[in-house]
C-alpha cells in the first residue's frame, strides 16, 4: 500500500470509528421495541417484561414489549431480521428458532446470518404435565395409557417447530406411542385449553404451568431437562423415568445483523449486569428459570450447536413444513 492509499485508508477507518462512537453516545433517542414472537402469557413474554422493566431506566428510554406471534415464533423473528439495524428493534429469541430452521422449508430469513446474538437471558426446563383428570401419576403410566388408545391423547405445543413440539415427537419415538399434536400460537392459549380439558398434556416450559401445578390443577409427571428443576424438586427427569430425553428451553436477546458494534456492546454489558443482579436472579428462581447472561460468542456457539443437533432430530421425526 503506497503512502497516499495508506492515508486514505487510515482516514476512512478513523471516520468510521468516530461515527460509531457518536452513534453510541446519542443512542437511544427514542423507544426501543423488544419483539416477543408469542402471545402474552408465556415464558418468553414473562422474561421480556422482566428485562424491559430493568433496561429502560438504564438506557433512559422506554423499552416496549411487542407481541408478534405465529408460525412457531418465525413471524416475529422474520420481522426483526428485516428491521433497520439501528438498535431500536430487538428479538427475544429462543431455542425454538434453532428447530424451526430445519422444520420450515421456506423461511424468509436465516436465523444465524440475519440476527446477531447479544446474550442468553435464561434456561427454563420443560415439564410433562397432564390435566388433573387424567388417570396417571407418572410418565410410564401415561405411556401405558396412550398405548391403549393410539393417536387419541392430544398434546399441545406453542406452535409447529417449537421445543414443546419436538419434545412431543421425541417422546413418541422413545416410547413407541402415538399422540395427537395440537399446535397453538403460544403458551397462553395452550394452558387455557389444557386446564379446560380440551387437550390431555403438554411439554411446556415450567414458568406458565408452575402456578397450576402448585394449585393442583395440573399434574407434573417429569421434567425433560437433564437435571431436576429447582422449582419442582420432587418431579423426576425423563431419564429417571426411563425415557431418553434431555431438552430444555433457552431464551435470549438478538438484534438485526449490521447493528453498530458500539450499540451491541452497550446492550450486552447492561443486559449481563441485569441478569446477574440479585433481584433478577430471585425473580428467575420464582418462575423456575436459571439465569445465564453469557457473551455474544458463547450465545452464537449455542445457536450453532443446537441448530445442528435439532436438524438430526427433525430428520428422525420426519417433520417438515412448507
Amino acid at each position: 500500500m503506497n503512502l497516499s492509499n495508506f492515508i486514505k485508508h487510515t482516514a476512512a477507518t478513523l471516520l468510521l470509528l468516530a461515527a460509531q462512537g457518536a452513534w453510541a453516545q446519542t443512542w437511544p433517542t427514542k423507544p426501543i421495541n423488544m419483539v416477543v414472537p408469542f402471545p402474552p402469557g408465556g415464558t418468553t413474554d414473562v422474561l421480556a417484561r422482566a428485562i424491559a422493566s430493568r433496561l429502560s431506566p438504564v438506557l433512559g428510554q422506554p423499552v416496549v414489549v411487542e407481541s408478534k406471534p405465529g408460525a412457531g415464533a418465525t413471524l416475529g423473528a422474520a420481522y426483526v431480521a428485516k428491521a433497520a439495524p439501528d438498535g431500536y428493534t430487538l428479538l427475544i429469541g429462543a431455542i425454538h428458532h434453532t428447530i424451526a430452521t430445519s422444520i420450515y422449508k421456506n423461511l424468509s430469513y436465516d436465523f444465524q446470518k440475519d440476527l446477531t446474538p447479544i446474550t442468553m437471558i435464561a434456561f427454563v426446563p420443560n415439564v410433562l404435565v397432564v390435566n388433573v383428570s387424567t388417570p396417571v401419576n407418572s410418565a410410564q403410566e401415561l405411556v401405558a395409557l396412550s398405548k391403549q388408545s393410539p393417536g387419541k391423547l392430544a398434546y399441545g405445543s406453542a406452535g409447529n417447530g417449537t421445543a414443546q413440539h419436538l419434545i412431543g415427537e421425541q417422546f413418541q419415538i422413545e416410547t413407541g406411542t402415538q399422540l395427537l399434536h395440537v399446535p397453538y400460537k403460544g403458551s397462553g392459549p395452550l394452558v387455557t385449553d389444557l386446564l379446560g380439558g380440551q387437550i390431555t398434556m403438554s411439554f411446556d416450559t415450567v414458568t406458565p404451568v408452575l402456578p397450576h401445578i402448585k394449585s393442583g390443577k395440573l399434574k407434573a409427571l417429569a421434567v425433560t431437562s437433564g437435571k431436576r428443576s429447582s422449582a419442582l424438586p420432587d418431579v423426576p427427569t425423563m431419564k429417571e423415568s426411563g425415557i431418553d430425553i434431555d431438552i430444555g428451553t433457552w431464551f435470549g436477546v438478538l438484534a438485526p445483523v449490521g447493528t453498530p458494534p458500539a450499540i451491541l456492546t452497550t446492550l450486552s454489558t447492561e443486559l449481563v449486569k441485569i441478569i446477574a443482579s440479585p433481584d433478577f436472579r430471585q425473580q428467575m428462581a420464582d418462575i423456575g428459570a436459571e439465569p445465564i447472561g453469557n457473551t455474544p460468542t458463547e450465545f452464537a456457539l449455542q445457536i450453532k450447536t443446537d441448530t445442528e443437533k435439532f436438524a438430526a432430530l427433525v430428520k428422525a421425526a420426519k417433520l417438515n413444513i412448507d
